[in-house]
């Protein structure tokens, strides 16, 4: 599947790593993906809300389905977020810009999930779906 196949089939992102910090990337390309349709459901254990939603503490206590798990954390930092997202269901690993996990991304991949790797949602959606 493209990323932009990705982009136009799934809605629902859980933002990990999602900062209430609205001078972080992940508040500002969150809000962004949020002003263009997309549920946005932040996981962060240091936030109790972020853009007016409810935050969670780590994807398994999110209560509805998640389509992609967009991810906000170091490199080093992405395995458990991987297998959290593998045990709900999700499709997509959205890693980052900056964020590449090879051995996370094969373990995603094997469960069947999509994967991107260092790669901003943010501009991919401008790049391919925004209007001009």
């Amino acid at each position: 599947m493209t990323e932009r196949e990705i982009l136009q089939k799934y809605h629902t992102v859980a933002v990990v790593g999602l900062s209430s910090d609205d001078m972080r990337p992940s508040y500002s390309v969150a809000k962004y993906l949020k002003e263009h349709g997309y549920r946005i459901i932040p996981v962060n254990p240091d936030e109790t809300e972020v853009l007016g939603e409810k935050a969670y503490p780590d994807l398994l206590s999110v209560p509805e389905p998640v389509e992609i798990v967009e991810i906000f954390r170091r490199s080093e930092d992405v395995p458990p977020h991987v297998d959290e997202a593998i045990a709900i269901g999700a499709k997509v690993i959205w890693m980052q810009q900056g964020i590449r996990n090879e051995a996370a991304a094969a373990r995603a991949r094997a469960a069947g999930l999509e994967v991107v790797q260092d790669r901003c949602m943010r501009a991919a959606h401008r790049e391919m779906l925004a209007e001009a």
